[in-house]
């Protein structure tokens, strides 16, 4: 015996009045929700001040101690030194900064934040752009630190504001471009201490031998041929011309088309990996 049931004319209509569910997310609402997720990773700094340490902390005390310790040794006094020295100290802090992004990305996902995040109506690759978009007010806000500082100890950049302005944004934006990079290796790697580690092996010997703090002249020859596949090397010489003359040069064009070149190839490579474990 089969029975057959009818549903009443308002169930039917109750039925009919209900959307049907929709994995697409429109553009204009990923980018809305990319900056909701941005905005979470700045309320994370304002539960936890101590994120801040390596953007508040570190620029201060290294230009202090490099100023100080290596100042007479190249130059032959501080005043002669900050020139050389405060673009290249600036370049590396928020190089370094950049490596939290990973980092934390890593963190995040060990801890099932993001697996929380795939129950919510939003594109799954918000929570990945929206730490990248926090960590740039990070690298903006260790760039005028570092400046800052400069100043302080008696810095006068010749440059001028547009000199200063300029190389505060090419730096943020070549960083900006590098933590695609960290980004990758947070969501492809095993913990957040071997990523940290990782980048930090990686970035270290780049930023010293640049010529950030020290004249490339006087490196080994060797050294100095390594320089000129050494993204680095191009972005304190930007800098530097930037900052104490206002020079547009081919060392700024280099940095931008590496960047440019570097977003082209591992900004696919880690929405992909996101994407498979997310």
């Amino acid at each position: 015996m089969t029975t057959t049931i009818t549903a009443t004319p308002a169930a039917q209509r109750a039925t009919a009045s209900i959307p049907k569910a929709s994995n697409h997310i429109g553009l204009r609402q990923t980018v809305a929700t990319s900056f909701t997720m941005a905005y979470r990773g700045l309320l994370k700094i304002k539960h936890n001040p101590e994120q801040l340490f390596d953007v508040t902390v570190q620029p201060i005390l290294f230009t202090a101690l490099f100023t100080y310790i290596f100042g007479g040794a190249i130059s032959g006094n501080v005043h002669d030194y900050l020139p050389v020295l405060i673009p290249g100290i600036m370049v590396q802090t928020v190089l370094l900064t950049s490596i939290v992004t990973g980092t934390q990305l890593r963190e995040d996902m060990d801890k099932g934040v993001f697996d929380r995040f795939k129950s919510l109506p939003i594109a799954r690759i918000s929570a990945l752009s929206g730490a990248l978009i926090a960590d740039m007010v990070r690298y903006g806000l260790a760039s005028v630190l570092t400046i800052g500082v400069g100043i302080v100890l008696g810095y006068r950049p010749d440059g001028g504001v547009p000199g200063v302005v300029v190389a505060a944004l090419v730096i943020v934006a070549c960083s900006f471009a590098i933590s695609w990079i960290w980004a990758l290796v947070g969501v492809t790697g095993k913990s957040a201490g071997s990523v940290q580690g990782i980048s930090m092996m990686v970035m270290f010997p780049l930023t010293f031998m640049s010529g950030g703090f020290a004249p490339v002249s006087t490196m080994p020859g060797w050294m100095q041929g390594l320089n000129h596949v050494n993204p680095v090397y191009y972005m304190v010489n930007a800098c530097r011309e930037l900052m104490n003359g206002n020079v547009y040069s081919s060392n700024l064009l280099w940095s931008l088309v590496g960047s440019l070149v570097v977003i082209a190839i591992f900004a696919p490579l880690t929405v992909r990996a996101y994407m498979r474990r997310a």
